[in-house]
């Protein structure tokens, strides 16, 4: 699954530079996760480095783009390519 950021973002800057996919950057109102790159960290991490930096734990896993444990895989050899 990728994840997404909610609206209780304070806009630290604390979680764009941890993503190793580079899928975070700052939307309208707060900061916001391209699903097409977030990999949840997989194959860089053993968990998502944007959650463990979140000093308001404002990210979450965002259902409307569920992805098990190949595709995330899978996304990140896609994204090593690139």
């Amino acid at each position: 699954m990728a994840l997404r950021i909610t609206d209780e973002c304070i806009n630290c800057d604390v979680c764009e530079p941890q993503c190793p996919n580079t899928a975070i950057s700052m939307g309208p109102e707060h900061y916001i996760i391209d699903p097409d790159r977030c990999t949840e960290c997989v194959g860089h991490f053993d968990e998502p480095q944007c959650q463990v930096f979140c000093p308001v734990e404002c990210i979450e896993v965002d259902p409307d783009h569920t992805e098990d444990r190949e595709t995330l895989e899978a996304k990140f050899r896609r994204l090593a390519v690139s």
